[in-house]
């Protein structure tokens, strides 16, 4: 299979990963509704319900997502199941003209975020990376800021990888072999999986940042919430790298 697409996408789906999301996920969706009303191709939502003890589920079929039970435990294994059942309900369609994109239950996409990554397509990208945004007063997580403002590039360019903004095309992504199984950085393996491919066309944008939640306790347990936490640690304390910087 050829790891490059190339040209426009004739459609996409989004695929969301949550775990006892209830409080957050009718946000995320209803954000999703509104990109998806401005995408100039038909948009499917993919949330995958894994190992939830609450309404996440019931919410999401309530919103008007496809939902998926799984009992993964781990991030990266939910995403992939996710892409796999929505490229197998597509089956017989060109992997070249699907567009995956990722974000988070906890996150908000703004509206014309899904027609970027369409037009991103359109233009030859293979994998478009995108930025964050942090729900919250800059005040309270001023050192994780100052920090992710150095990844930021001239032009609108950036050195950062979130699973939260994140899209690439079906032929790639299976191309590259897909979200590993993994607990955290499945969104880090997957754009250096795609960097290693000949022909390959990674975008990095800073334009239509995903606003996510600035909670200190996250679900993947080194995210953005570890990095937080990391930043805001007292003077002295081990910090550890940056968990949304590329390596």
């Amino acid at each position: 299979m050829s790891a490059r697409g190339g040209g426009a996408v004739r459609r996409v789906v989004v695929v969301v990963p949550a775990r006892d999301e209830e409080a957050s996920l009718p946000g995320c969706l209803a954000a999703l509704r509104r990109a998806a009303g401005a995408c100039p191709v038909p948009v499917r939502v993919v949330v995958v319900a894994d190992r939830c003890s609450d309404a996440t589920a019931d919410l999401a079929a309530a919103g008007g997502a496809r939902v998926m039970l799984s009992s993964a435990g781990r991030v990266g294994a939910a995403r992939a199941a996710g892409v796999a059942v929505a490229l197998r309900e597509q089956a017989g369609t060109d992997a070249r003209g699907t567009w995956v994109a990722c974000t988070d239950a906890d996150s908000r996409v703004p509206a014309g975020w899904l027609r970027h990554h369409a037009a991103a397509a359109g233009a030859g990208a293979d994998l478009l990376l995108g930025t964050v945004r942090l729900a919250g007063p800059a005040w309270r997580d001023a050192a994780w800021r100052a920090a992710y403002a150095r990844g930021l590039e001239p032009g609108g360019g950036h050195r950062h990888v979130h699973g939260a903004n994140l899209g690439v095309r079906a032929a790639t992504y299976l191309a590259a072999g897909g979200f590993a199984p993994v607990a955290a950085h499945e969104d880090h393996l997957l754009a250096a999986a795609v960097r290693a491919l000949p022909r390959a066309r990674v975008v990095a944008s800073s334009a239509f940042p995903v606003l996510t939640s600035g909670r200190w306790h996250g679900r993947a347990p080194r995210g953005v919430a570890a990095d937080l936490r990391a930043a805001g640690a007292p003077s002295g304390a081990p910090s550890g790298a940056c968990a949304t910087l590329a390596p």
